[in-house]
C-alpha cells in the first residue's frame, strides 16, 4: 500500500491514469458483452423475444444502480481515506458496503419473485412480449444479489487501484455468458429462459473472482469482523454513491417510459428502442471504462491536496475522450443500419426505426466525454449536491419531460429524438458546474506549494507507520 500511494500520487499522471484506464475500458467493454450477447443470441428467435430482453434492461439497470451506489460510495472514500493515509477506516467501509449490497439485493430479489407476472408488465412488456420477459426476469431475480454485489466489488478494487482485478473477475463472467447463450438457448432449448440461465451462471462465476481478487496482497480484504453499519457510514457512502444510484435508478424508470411509450408502436418498436439503448451502452461503456481509470488517480490525489494533478489528468481524459468518442459518432452515423441489423435482421421495421433513433443519438454522443468525465470528478472529490444534479440530469430532468412533450405530436419520431436533446441539455449543465470546481482547485494550488517527491516519501512512510 505504501508503493501504491507513491505511485498515485507521484507517477506522472498521463501515463498512470493510461494505466489505470486500460483495465477498467477493457472490463467496461467485456461487462456490456452480458447485455449484448443476450440481445444478439434472443434476435435470432424473433421480434418480440428480443422485446423481451429490452423489456428486462430496466431491471439489471437498477441492480447495478445498487452495486453502484455502494461500489461508488464506499469506493470514493477508500480512495480519498488511503490518500490520507488512514487505513482503518478504508477497511470498515470496504466490509460494510460490500455486505449491505448483499442484503440490499436479496431485498429486491424476493418481492420480484413473489409478483414476477406484475412485475414484467409494470417494465413495459405487451401481451406477447410477457411470457419471454417472464422466462428470462425469473433468474435475474435469482442472481440480483450477486449480480449487485460483483459491480460493488468491481469498484471497491478499482478505487484502491486494483482495477486489474475487477477486469478479471467481470471478463471472466461475460467469456462465461458467451459459451452459455447458445448452448441453453438453442440446444437445450430454453428459449429466453436461457439466455437469463446463463447470465444467472455467469454472474456467479464473476462474483466468486471478484471475492477471491479482494484476497491478493495490496489489496483490502472483505472481513465480517469490520462490518461497521453507522449512520455516519451510510452518509458518506450516499454522498460518495447517491450520483450514480442517480443516474443508474434514472436509466432504469428512463428505459420503462421508453418501453411503454414505444409499445404504443408495436412489438418492432420496443425492440429497436432496446437494441439502440444496448448499443449505445456498449459504445459508452469504452468512456466510462475510461473515467473509471480517472477516478482513483482523481481520489488519491485529491486526498493529498495535489490539486494540479487532479485538474491535469481530467483535462487529458476530456480531450482523449472527445476526439475517441467523435471518431466512434461518424463509424456510428455510417453504419447505423448494418450495426442494427446484426441484432434482428429479419424484420425490416425494426431496422427502419432503430436505424434513425442511432443515427440521431450519434449527433450529440461526443459531447459526453465532458459530461461522463466531469460528473465522476465531483462525485470522487465528494461534490455530491453537484454530482447528483448532473447525474439526474439527462434521464430525469430532461429525457423524460421531452419524451412527454414529443411523442404526442411527433410520434416514433418523438421517441427517437428524445436522446439526442436530453444528452445536449445535459452537457449545457454540466459546463458552469464543473468549471466553478476546476477553478476553486486552481485557486487553492495558487496559495501553496505542491508537495515534492521527498515529502511524499515521508507522507509515505508515516502512513505505513
Amino acid at each position: 500500500m505504501r508503493d501504491k500511494f507513491i505511485r498515485m500520487t507521484t507517477e506522472p499522471v498521463r501515463s498512470l491514469v493510461l494505466k489505470m484506464a486500460a483495465p477498467t475500458t477493457a472490463m467496461m467493454l467485456v461487462s456490456a458483452v452480458y447485455n449484448i450477447a443476450d440481445t444478439y443470441f434472443v434476435g435470432r428467435l424473433g421480434t418480440s423475444a428480443t422485446a423481451a430482453i429490452g423489456v428486462s434492461f430496466s431491471l439489471m439497470a437498477l441492480i447495478q444502480a445498487i452495486g453502484f451506489l455502494f461500489g461508488h460510495g464506499a469506493g470514493n472514500y477508500i480512495s480519498r481515506e488511503l490518500g490520507a493515509k488512514r487505513r482503518d477506516n478504508a477497511d470498515k467501509m470496504a466490509a460494510t458496503g460490500f455486505l449491505t449490497t448483499l442484503i440490499v439485493g436479496a431485498a429486491l430479489a424476493l418481492p420480484g419473485l413473489a409478483f414476477l407476472r406484475p412485475l414484467a408488465i409494470a417494465l413495459g412488456s405487451t401481451p406477447t412480449i410477457l411470457p419471454h420477459a417472464m422466462d428470462y426476469l425469473f433468474f435475474i431475480l435469482i442472481a440480483a444479489p450477486w449480480m449487485a454485489a460483483s459491480f460493488a466489488l468491481n469498484n471497491l478494487l478499482r478505487f484502491q487501484g486494483s482495477a486489474v482485478y475487477g477486469m478479471l473477475g467481470m471478463a471472466s463472467g461475460a467469456v462465461l455468458n458467451l459459451m452459455l447463450d447458445p448452448l441453453f438457448i438453442f440446444v437445450f432449448d430454453m428459449g429466453v429462459g436461457g439466455a437469463g440461465l446463463a447470465t444467472m451462471i455467469s454472474q456467479m462465476a464473476g462474483f466468486s473472482l471478484l471475492l477471491y481478487g479482494c484476497t491478493r496482497p495490496g489489496n483490502i480484504r472483505i472481513r465480517l469482523g469490520n462490518f461497521a453499519p453507522s449512520r455516519g457510514a451510510y452518509k458518506e457512502i450516499m454522498a460518495g454513491g447517491f450520483p450514480s444510484l442517480c443516474r443508474q435508478g434514472l436509466a432504469s424508470i428512463a428505459a420503462i417510459v421508453l418501453n411503454h411509450a414505444a409499445a404504443a408502436f408495436g412489438d418492432a418498436a420496443v425492440a429497436a428502442i432496446a437494441i439502440v439503448q444496448r448499443i449505445g451502452m456498449f459504445a459508452g461503456s469504452a468512456l466510462i471504462g475510461f473515467g473509471q481509470g480517472f477516478q482513483p488517480v482523481c481520489g488519491f490525489n485529491f486526498g493529498a491536496g495535489l490539486y494540479s494533478r487532479v485538474r491535469e489528468a481530467f483535462y487529458f481524459c476530456v480531450r482523449s475522450a472527445s476526439v475517441a468518442l467523435l471518431v466512434i459518432a461518424a463509424c456510428g452515423y455510417v453504419y447505423a443500419a448494418e450495426i442494427v441489423a446484426l441484432f434482428r435482421d429479419g424484420d425490416p421495421a425494426v431496422i427502419e426505426i432503430g436505424t434513425l433513433a442511432l443515427r440521431f443519438e450519434c449527433f450529440t454522443f461526443p459531447l459526453m466525454g465532458w459530461v461522463i468525465l466531469n460528473n465522476m470528478m465531483l462525485q470522487t472529490i465528494g461534490r455530491a449536491v453537484r454530482a447528483s444534479v448532473l447525474a439526474l440530469a439527462r434521464q430525469g430532468l430532461f429525457l423524460m419531460p421531452v419524451l412527454f412533450l414529443l411523442t404526442p405530436g411527433f410520434g416514433i419520431l418523438g421517441i427517437q429524438l428524445a436522446q439526442p436533446f436530453a444528452n445536449f441539455a445535459t452537457f449545457l449543465l454540466s459546463l458552469p458546474l464543473g468549471i466553478g470546481v476546476l477553478r476553486e482547485m486552481k485557486e487553492q494550488d495558487a496559495g501553496k506549494a505542491n508537495l515534492d517527491e521527498s515529502a511524499l516519501e515521508e507522507q509515505a512512510a508515516a502512513w505505513e507507520a
